[in-house]
């Protein structure tokens, strides 16, 4: 399974998941029945455990989800670790420089080079005997590297970025793209947009899959979707449980005679 997910992302093809931040037993019932093809584990805002990961990405993988871990840095170290764990996609956040690019990759798919091996290769890709790189494409079959851009820097220097090889899929981070410009939170501002746009245009001409995270309504997704994004990773577990327990207890509120309670402060991003 996890190898299609790689697959379906290099076809161009529409993949969707969601952000989990919970690793209770239960929750992946839950999760499954949304028929989701990957799950955003975000290590880099939400206190998670290292064996808490391992275990939601074991499960996960085992119900034929394929777990994407976001790391708290572009560390080649916490990449590989989080590989040993079981996630099969790698996200690092704030990627702005090819060097970050190239040890991100280096992880991801050279693993278990490391040191001079792994440079040269990194040089030169064409450098290793045949027999250690059909072992090393076996050894990291279907790990996926996915970059964040969520910076000016970084959207001006996306085409270098996504030619680096290895590269598979970009997560835009609206959050922080958007204060990075100036314009927090200012997802319909045509400067915003203007930005997704190219990021999105720029992908998928170098035939790298592209997608955005929010965690407000569909209507968002969908209107990225018309613009080419083909990754939906719509909003979180936290997220959904907060603005459907809000609206169920306002409706609730509004039977008894009393005021619906309003706190867009809480709604996770």
């Amino acid at each position: 399974m996890e190898k299609g997910l790689l697959s379906a992302l290099k076809q161009g093809k529409t993949v969707y998941g969601t952000s989990i931040t919970s690793h209770a037993p239960l929750w992946t019932k839950t999760v499954e029945g949304a028929a989701l093809d990957f799950v955003f584990i975000d290590t880099e805002h939400i206190p998670l455990e290292r064996s808490d990961v391992a275990r939601m990405c074991q499960t996960y993988s085992a119900m034929g989800i394929t777990p994407v871990v976001r790391i708290a840095s572009a560390n080649p170290v916490l990449a590989s670790q989080i590989l040993d764990a079981g996630a099969k996609g790698v996200l690092a956040p704030y990627i702005e420089t090819i060097q970050q690019v190239k040890e991100l990759t280096g992880a991801v798919k050279y693993r278990p080079l490391k040191g001079k091996q792994l440079q040269k290769i990194l040089d030169d890709p064409d450098s290793p005997e045949p027999e250690l790189m059909n072992y090393i494409r076996n050894f990291n079959r279907g790990n996926i590297c996915i970059l964040n851009i969520e910076s000016i820097p970084a959207v001006e220097n996306l085409e270098n970025l996504i030619a680096v090889p290895g590269v598979d899929a970009v997560f835009i981070g609206p959050h922080d793209l958007s204060v990075n410009m100036g314009l927090p939170e200012e997802y319909d501002h045509p400067e915003f947009e203007k930005r997704v746009k190219y990021i999105i245009r720029t992908c998928r001409q170098g035939n790298v899959a592209v997608g955005i995270h929010f965690s407000e309504s569909p209507d968002r997704q969908i209107k990225w979707l018309k613009e080419g994004i083909n990754i939906v990773i719509h909003s979180s577990d936290i997220a959904l449980f907060s603005q459907k327990l809000k609206q169920d207890l306002n409706q609730i509120r509004a039977f008894n005679g009393q005021k619906s309670v309003d706190d867009p402060g809480s709604v996770i991003i």
